[in-house]
């Protein structure tokens, strides 16, 4: 079997309807919020994590 030489491609236009494209922005600013709250959530545990460990540390010195 002989080994391909991978082409380029460069796409340079395409055409997409106005509202088409506000659906799919709405669609994406709708599927961001729920990864808007996994990621606070995950801060704040984070946050509240190391604060604990600082309150010890304080605490002890």
């Amino acid at each position: 079997m002989t080994a391909r030489k991978p082409t380029q491609t460069i796409v340079v236009d395409f055409r997409i309807p106005f509202w088409r494209m506000v659906a799919i922005m709405v669609k994406l600013s709708i599927a961001s919020i729920p990864a808007a709250i996994i990621l606070t959530a995950i801060f704040i545990l984070v946050h509240l994590l190391i604060s604990s460990l600082f309150a010890g540390v304080m605490v002890l010195g």
